[in-house]
C-alpha cells in the first residue's frame, strides 16, 4: 500500500485510534499519546503491513494493542490478567470520571471487548481477532462484562440514592 494511502487511513481513523490507545493505557493520555506515535511510525516505516484492506480497524486496533502492550512492559506498568484483577479489587483506583472507575473494576479482557463493541462500533468477531482469542471466548468476555457493568452500575445508582 502506498504511503498516502495509509497518511489517509490514520488520518480518518485518528480519533477512534486515540482513544483506544488511552484505553488501552488505563486512560493514561501521555503514554496514549507515545503509543499512538510508535504506531503509526511502525505502519508509515512498512513494520506493520495491511493484508486486508476491508480490515483496516481492525489491523490498526491490534497494532495500538501490541505496542501499548509494549509500552507497559517497558514502564514496568504490565502485569498478568490474573495480577492485574486481584490489583484492581485491592487498589483505590483514581480515575477522570465514575464510568472509567467502573470500567476498570472489570477483568481487563472483558473492558477490551466492551470498549471495542461498544465504543468503537466493531463485531465480537473483530473484537476477538484484535485480541487473539476464539469467538466464544470473546462472546464469554462480553456477556459477564456486561452483566457484571450492569452489576456496579445498580450498585453505584443504589448508593448514590442512600446518600
Amino acid at each position: 500500500m502506498k504511503h498516502s494511502q495509509l497518511e489517509n487511513i490514520l488520518k480518518q481513523y485518528h480519533r477512534y485510534a486515540y482513544l483506544w490507545a488511552r484505553q488501552c493505557c488505563g486512560f493514561e493520555d501521555e503514554l496514549a499519546k507515545d503509543v499512538l506515535q510508535q504506531s503509526y511510525l511502525k505502519i508509515l516505516e512498512g513494520k506493520a503491513t495491511l493484508r486486508y484492506p476491508e480490515k483496516v480497524k481492525p489491523w490498526l486496533f491490534s497494532i495500538i494493542r501490541f505496542t501499548a502492550i509494549d509500552e507497559l512492559r517497558k514502564n514496568g506498568k504490565w502485569v498478568s490478567l490474573e495480577e492485574n484483577y486481584d490489583r484492581l479489587e485491592e487498589e483505590e483506583l483514581v480515575q477522570e470520571t465514575d464510568f472509567q472507575k467502573l470500567l476498570m473494576k472489570l477483568s481487563p479482557m472483558q473492558r477490551e471487548v466492551l470498549l471495542m463493541v461498544f465504543y468503537h462500533e466493531m463485531t465480537i468477531a473483530q473484537a476477538a481477532e484484535i485480541l487473539q482469542i476464539g469467538l466464544g471466548t470473546a462472546r464469554t468476555h462480553y456477556e459477564r462484562g456486561k452483566k457484571k457493568l450492569k452489576e456496579l452500575i445498580e450498585l453505584q445508582t443504589q448508593a448514590e440514592d442512600g446518600k
